[in-house]
């Protein structure tokens, strides 16, 4: 498994994978979608890797943290971490279809607001497919996604396979837009 630390232009932006001094940026950003977009915040069950993103994303070398950055400021997020769905709250047969360790889980992958529609998001995800797809023992790319969002599932359902919708089952409750995808580690 290589690696890639080269950084990536996009327009004015640098598409990078992070670094530590990156940590705080990152979770600036991750943090403002939890409570800005998502409207529930930091939920600790959720959320640890944000926490720890030096120890969740840098050290192991199976994950990884792309963001983008606009004059050395993060502006965008992407991670890879090694792990399948959790069941619960996923349904069990999800689980065993995505199984931890061969399950690359695209994850964070977000934006600042004011930086959308530049290519940013398709971009680190195009990148961390890439990494995915470089590293030995995955042997797919599976990842869940707040429908509810504006213009989520638009951009997943250009770049990814739908496997299951949760909103026709009602599991996550009321009001709970998760959808799941799969994208092809070879495509």
């Amino acid at each position: 498994m290589h690696r890639d630390t080269t950084p990536h232009r996009v327009g004015p932006y640098e598409l990078r994978a992070a670094r530590s001094e990156d940590a705080e940026g990152a979770r600036r950003v991750m943090l403002d979608t939890f409570y800005r977009e998502f409207g529930y915040g930091y939920v600790p069950a959720w959320h640890a890797d944000v926490v720890d993103i030096e120890g969740t994303y840098l050290a192991d070398p199976r994950h990884l943290l792309l963001v983008a950055t606009l004059d050395g400021a993060v502006v965008g997020t992407t991670g890879v971490l090694s792990r399948g769905p959790a069941h619960p709250p996923h349904p069990r047969w999800l689980a065993e279809r995505y199984p931890t360790g061969s399950t690359a889980q695209l994850v964070r992958v977000y934006v600042a607001a004011e930086h959308r529609r530049h290519g940013l998001a398709r971009a680190m995800v195009r990148r961390a497919c890439a990494f995915a797809a470089a590293t030995a023992g995955y042997d797919c790319v599976y990842l869940h996604t707040n429908v509810n969002v504006p213009g989520a599932q638009g951009f997943w359902d250009s770049v990814a396979k739908e496997v299951f919708d949760a909103r026709t089952t009602g599991e996550h409750g009321p009001g709970c837009g998760t959808v799941h995808y799969e994208i092809p580690l070879h495509a």
